[in-house]
């Protein structure tokens, strides 16, 4: 049975048909598509990154987190609150920027440990 379909024929068994451990697997497979889908969305993030980096913008951008958050509230359909996603959604962007400081940091200094040993090598040839 395909992943997508499975909590509709989950609910059409009739909750009072279901046991705790059908549950818990349910919400296991989705937790492993919502690593999926951070993940992806982590990478896209750091992507931006390096735009931002190469066009020399700031990482924080309260007008995008804004859009975020108010495009996420006005798509749920709830069993949550608005109030809950943008909770969510705002420790998601978080985590966004920080990954994004965090690979922009390291690729600075891998290109500037790079360039060290380039300048050092041509020091030696020159001596």
């Amino acid at each position: 049975m395909s992943d997508t379909h499975k909590l509709d024929c989950l609910r059409g068994i009739g909750e009072s048909e279901l046991g705790i451990d059908d549950w818990r697997d349910e919400i296991d497979r989705i937790d492993e598509q919502l690593v999926r889908l951070l993940n992806e969305r982590s990478q896209c993030a750091i992507e931006i990154g390096r735009i931002k980096r190469d066009a020399g913008l700031a990482v924080y951008s309260p007008s995008r987190e804004k859009e975020v958050i108010e495009h996420v509230t006005a798509v749920n359909g709830g069993p949550r609150d608005a109030d809950a996603v943008r909770r969510l959604f705002e420790r998601i962007i978080d985590e966004s920027r920080s990954i994004e400081r965090v690979t922009m940091d390291r690729e600075i200094k891998e290109k500037e440990s790079a360039t060290a040993q380039i300048e050092q090598q041509k020091e030696r040839r020159a001596e």
